[in-house]
């Protein structure tokens, strides 16, 4: 048994966010993107207070991607995004359609940093790893942060977080992780899951299971590496810093990209900035000496690896293989599906 996973302190990246409510929008026209409202010219830290405009009802969706074999076999993939209106119903039906068939379903690529001990070893090292999640010392974020982020974090704490005091004293990385989620759920996304129920109710009337291709890393001594973590930390102020930005900022832009994927807009998904939060905060924990001492350092690459070793002994074994992947990853020229490219199979992406 290892329920226990050091992943508490360290998988931290990805924010996922709540509600909307707005007119039903028809599958075939996106909202007009919010217009950005300047702040007064005296008040830099001033946040904009009109709520973008969120789809709701029934929507497509995106198209699948199609990577195929010489012999015919073939892997649909469907590309994800977080966060989604929550307000949305999705008409899933090609999607259905394909895990009807499907031999395997690949769940989306990752990594978990875990602890091969048992639940009472675990609850032990509990404690610790609450340490892990504070700054080091007992400061609070006035002590840790600069001045100029500093500000901007006073003038946003108030509307996520209240009167919140113990907030203050946790660790850059775990704010912007929850001020990012907390700044979406009142956007009016990523209140419920939408992709997620859609494919566990087709497993599950079939009798089969999700095939994971997370990496797991396991960590040969749990109590020192959470008391590495505490003492080093990480560099995450750029993941601090990317938060505040797109909380004060980028709230209609991530509000049109919600609203593109809903109704399968992949032009626009395209055209629109990429999500970065994530990848500084996932860079600012893997680029740290806790990680690097640990064989972290090339984690992108292994978790990449991992993920194509999974979807060819799937295409080799089955004619029909469904996977996810973060939609962002199927629109770059540099993303897994150029690997798959190079090694001989067949791309084609929706129309």
């Amino acid at each position: 048994m290892r329920p226990f996973v050091i992943a508490c302190v360290v998988a931290l990246g990805l924010a996922s966010p709540v509600r909307a409510q707005a007119p039903a929008v028809p599958p075939a026209s996106l909202p007009a993107p919010a217009a950005p409202a300047p702040a007064p010219a005296d008040d830099p830290l001033q946040v904009r207070d009109e709520p973008p405009v969120v789809v709701t009802g029934v929507q497509p969706g995106p198209g699948l991607w199609k990577v195929s074999r010489a012999d015919g076999h073939a892997l649909w993939i469907l590309g994800t995004l977080s966060p989604l209106p929550s307000g949305i119903r999705w008409k899933a039906d090609e999607v259905t359609a394909i895990l009807e068939q499907a031999g395997q379903v690949l769940g989306p690529p990752g990594v978990v940093v875990d602890a091969d001990i048992g639940i009472f070893k675990g609850l032990m090292l509990l404690p610790s790893a609450m340490k892990a999640a504070k700054n080091p010392e007992g400061k609070t974020l006035d002590e840790v942060l600069p001045a100029d982020l500093h500000a901007r974090w006073l003038a946003l704490k108030p509307r996520y977080f209240g009167n919140d005091r113990g907030v203050e004293k946790k660790r850059p990385l775990l704010v912007a992780n929850e001020l990012y989620t907390r700044a979406n759920r009142k956007a009016g996304l990523g209140q419920k899951p939408v992709v997620t129920p859609v494919i566990e109710a087709v497993l599950k009337r079939r009798r089969m299971e999700v095939t994971s291709t997370v990496l797991k890393i396991t960590i040969e001594d749990p109590k020192a590496a959470i008391k590495d973590f505490a003492r080093e930390g990480v560099d995450d102020l750029e993941c601090f810093r990317l938060a505040l930005d797109r909380v004060e900022n980028d709230l209609p832009v991530m509000v049109d990209r919600a609203n593109a994927w809903s109704v399968g807009d992949l032009e626009a998904l395209r055209a629109l900035p990429s999500e970065k939060q994530a990848g500084a905060c996932m860079s600012a924990m893997m680029g740290s000496e806790f990680a690097r001492k640990r064989g972290m350092g090339d984690i992108e690459a292994r978790i990449r690896n991992h993920w194509l070793q999974a979807t060819e002994k799937a295409l080799q074994a089955h004619p029909v293989t469904f996977a996810t992947l973060p939609i962002a990853e199927l629109q770059k020229p540099d993303g897994y599906l150029s690997y798959l490219q190079a090694r001989g199979y067949v791309v084609e992406a929706p129309e």
